[in-house]
Formats: C-alpha cells, structure tokens, sequence
C-alpha cells in the first residue's frame, strides 16, 4: 500500500503544479474532462456526483466555482424539475485543451515512459480489479489505450 502511495502521491503532485499553472485543481480538471467526455458535453449533477466519488453537495460547490469562471454552465433539465445538467462551454473545452497536452507529457514520461506495454496492460488490469471490487458502483470509464511506441526490431520485409 506504500508503494501504491508513493507513486500516486509523487504523480499526483506532478499533475496538481502543472493543473496550477492553467488555473485550475486537480478535481476541477477531472471534471472538465468527464464533462469534454460525455455526450453533448454534460452530465446530470447527480451522475457527474457518480462519476467523479464527490458528494452531490460536493458537486454542486464545484460547479458553482465551474461556472463563476465561465467553464461550466448549468441547466435545468427538461423532465425533471429537481435535476440540471453541468454543461461545459466553450470556454471550458478551450481551458481543457490548453491543459491537456502538458499532461499527457507528464502521464507519458512518468507513468507510460518507464513501463514496458505489457508491464503497462498488466498494472491497468489490475488496477481495475481493485477498483471494480473496492467501488462496484463505479461509473465506467471510457478505455484509454498507451501511444503506440516505435519497435526497436528490425522491420520485415
């Protein structure tokens, strides 16, 4: 569990200067992105709450911040008066564009770079396991597969 720790703490720090740098926290950017991620760009506030492991109040004080800066905006839904919908603007999806290269950098050099792919197959697999039996109501994720890396074997012909 400390090594588990470590690593996650060691990245996590990395991702939360560099998330600094664009304006943003960490979780604000993990919601941007579930937002960029959704169809039509939005989520219930109670799927968004599901999706993220954040409270609805949680939630909801993380949208008001969203949308005070103008990267969120919310809106009622059609069919259920007790419900709304965070919607990410366009100014959002510019903000998570400026934000998202720099962290893939990070992502490629310090989680992705030092695995081999299946060092990396067999680590998301098994976190996934862990996270599928630790949280079974886990919204599911949409698959992230590794960049393709050059072969150092020699090319067939």
């Amino acid at each position: 569990m400390r090594l588990l720790t470590e690593a996650y703490t060691s990245l996590n720090s990395l991702c939360a200067e560099h998330f600094a740098a664009h304006g943003l926290a960490a979780i604000e950017f993990e919601v941007l992105l579930r937002l960029a991620r959704a169809p039509g760009r939005q989520l219930r506030m109670t799927d968004l709450s599901r999706h993220t492991a954040m409270s609805t109040s949680g939630v909801t004080r993380m949208v008001d911040r969203l949308e005070r800066e103008g990267l969120v905006a919310r809106v009622p839904c059609d069919t259920d008066r007790r419900s709304s919908f965070a919607v990410l603007t366009a100014q959002g999806l510019t903000r998570l564009a400026e934000t998202v290269p720099g962290h893939l950098e990070i992502l490629d050099e310090w989680l992705i770079g030092p695995l081999t792919q299946r060092q990396l197959q067999g680590l998301v697999a098994g976190l996934r396991v862990v996270r599928d039996a630790v949280r079974p109501d886990a919204a599911p994720a949409i698959e992230m597969r590794a960049p393709r890396r050059p072969s150092t074997a020699p090319a067939r012909r």
